[in-house]
């Protein structure tokens, strides 16, 4: 059997494209190897002959918000996926299996990682198809933007599938909330338009909820919460108004307050 040093060094038959080597020798004794480092070696052979397609595959997505380097990482696994399943008794060129093998794990990388926003798989095939409609039809409408209706009519779907791949433009990056909204003069931006936390809110819901219990109370009970939350009195002169110890006002206080949180609670649960 032919060694795996014999293998690496031999040279490969050239394809009518540069890119496009033919290998199909390697890929017919890759057919006929047992899984081991032999087969292992060989190839990683042809992974690195095809290697320029993939980069070429992956240049035809740069610009879209991605690193070039980083879709040709994602391209070199598709093609190591192509190299691994592709079977040769099928007749089938390898190029013609491998480049939608590698288009499709590209296409895949921008589905699963690079929405800024979760959108279902049928949303993002609209939004393709709206792109590229309205790049092709801004090429011959005179410089103006397409329509609903001319984008539907140059791609087949309907008006609503339109609009709702035209809604999708915008989320597959997020608009960050420091930017200027349009139109703005003065650098108003989306946080600007964000309301702060508004505590007096919850301060309103607790008062609501636990003004019916207060008119429950023993008059005395009613007092004193009175004179100490309502008039801001100490619970030593509370106590010299209402001719009982500080101590007492304090039980008082505590043990009407636990009642009454006790009650709101129940209500709520």
């Amino acid at each position: 059997m032919t060694t795996v040093r014999a293998q690496a060094k031999r040279p490969s038959a050239k394809h009518p494209h540069d890119d496009a080597p033919d290998t199909s020798a390697e890929f017919q004794e890759l057919s006929h190897l047992p899984d081991g480092p032999e087969k292992e070696a060989l190839r990683r052979h042809v992974v690195e002959a095809w290697i320029p397609m993939a980069e070429r595959l992956a240049r035809q997505f740069r610009n879209r918000g991605e690193s070039l380097e980083d879709l040709q990482q994602v391209a070199v696994l598709g093609l190591v996926k192509a190299v691994i399943r592709y079977d040769p008794a099928r007749g089938t060129a390898f190029e013609s299996f491998a480049v939608p093998t590698v288009v499709g794990e590209v296409k895949r990388h921008f589905r699963d990682h690079m929405w800024g926003l979760h959108v279902p798989r049928r949303v993002q095939e609209l939004r393709n198809r709206v792109r590229a409609a309205h790049r092709e039809l801004s090429h011959s409408l005179d410089g103006r933007g397409p329509s609903v209706r001319e984008i539907a009519d140059h791609t087949g779907m309907t008006e609503q599938e339109v609009r709702l791949g035209m809604e999708a433009l915008d989320s597959y990056t997020p608009l960050s909330l420091d930017a200027e909204l349009p139109g703005s003069e003065d650098g108003y931006s989306l946080a600007d338009t964000l309301g702060d936390q508004e505590d007096g809110y919850d301060l309103v819901v607790d008062r609501e909820a636990i003004k019916p219990k207060l008119s429950t109370l023993p008059e005395r009970e009613q007092q004193i919460l009175y004179l100490r939350f309502f008039c801001d009195m100490t619970q030593s002169r509370i106590a010299e108004q209402l001719g009982i110890s500080q101590m007492h006002v304090s039980r008082l206080i505590s043990r009407t307050c636990a009642s009454l949180c006790d009650q709101v609670m129940a209500d709520a649960s």
